[in-house]
C-alpha cells in the first residue's frame, strides 16, 4: 500500500522504485500497487538492488519519490520506528507500470484485465464474499495462470473453460459494484454495446439491482 502523494507520482511514472529496509525478496514478478484501499496500477518488477544505507544516493531518492536523500531516511526511520545506521542494508525494488487501473479498455469484456490480474483483485477485495466454487476457481488461476489449465484441472475438459471464464466476469462485476476497479457511465454503454453480460449488468445497475452469482448454475450461457 502506498502513500496518496506517492501514488500519483506512479501513475505518472516520475516514481519508479521502492526502496525497503532488509533484503527483501520479492514473491512475484507481476505485482498490483494499491493505495488509499484501491489498486491503481498493475506493474512488473525490473530489476532488484542491494546497497548499505551509506550507498544511497540522492538519485536514488529521487527514483522513490522523494525530493532529497534526507527526505527518504527520515521516512525511513518513521516508517519501521527504528534508527537507521549507515551498515543497515536496504532493498531498491524498480518497476514498471504496464496498466493503470483509471484507463479501461472498454472494447474487451474484461476491461483490459487478465485472468490473474481478476483474481488477485477478487482474493483481496472479496475475499471473505467468495462461494466455495468461486474460491476454487481464483485459487486454481492464482496457481496456473491460464484458463485452459484450470479448466483442465478442476473440470478435466476444455469444453468447461465457459464456467472459469463466467466466474471471472461475474467478479469482476462485483468489483466494479464494490468500486475498486472504478468504470465510468460511458464505458459501461460501450461494453453493453459489444457484451450480453455487461448490457444486462448495466439493466440490473439501472435498476438498484446487485450482480447476481451464476457460478454454481451448470447450464451454460452467453452472458
Amino acid at each position: 500500500m502506498v502513500k496518496g502523494k506517492f501514488a500519483k507520482l506512479i501513475l505518472e511514472g516520475k516514481k519508479t522504485t521502492t526502496i525497503r529496509l532488509g533484503r527483501v525478496i520479492p514473491k512475484a514478478r507481476e505485482i498490483i500497487i494499491h493505495s488509499e484501499g484501491r489498486p491503481i496500477a498493475e506493474a512488473v518488477i525490473t530489476n532488484v538492488i542491494y546497497k548499505k544505507v551509506k550507498e544511497l544516493t540522492e538519485e536514488d531518492a529521487k527514483h522513490d519519490g522523494y525530493e532529497s536523500l534526507d527526505e527518504l531516511l527520515k521516512d525511513l526511520k518513521n516508517m519501521y520506528g527504528t534508527d537507521i545506521k549507515p551498515d543497515d542494508e536496504v532493498t531498491i525494488i524498480e518497476f514498471s507500470v504496464v496498466k493503470r487501473f483509471d484507463n479501461i479498455d472498454a472494447t474487451d469484456v474484461y476491461l483490459g484485465f487478465s485472468p490473474l490480474t481478476i483474481a488477485l483483485l477478487a482474493n483481496r477485495y472479496l475475499k471473505n464474499k467468495l462461494s466455495e466454487e468461486e474460491r476454487r476457481i481464483i485459487d486454481a488461476i492464482l496457481r496456473y495462470k491460464s484458463i485452459r489449465i484450470v479448466a483442465l484441472k478442476l473440470y478435466r475438459s476444455l469444453n468447461k473453460r465457459w464456467i472459469v471464464r463466467r466466474t471471472l466476469r461475474y467478479l469482476l462485476a462485483r468489483l466494479v459494484d464494490e468500486e475498486v476497479v472504478k468504470v465510468d457511465e460511458e464505458s459501461l454503454k460501450k461494453l453493453a454495446n459489444i457484451s450480453s453480460f455487461w448490457r444486462k449488468y448495466l439493466e440490473k445497475r439501472k435498476a438498484g439491482q446487485s450482480t447476481e452469482h451464476r457460478s454454481n448454475k451448470d447450464s451454460k450461457t452467453n452472458i
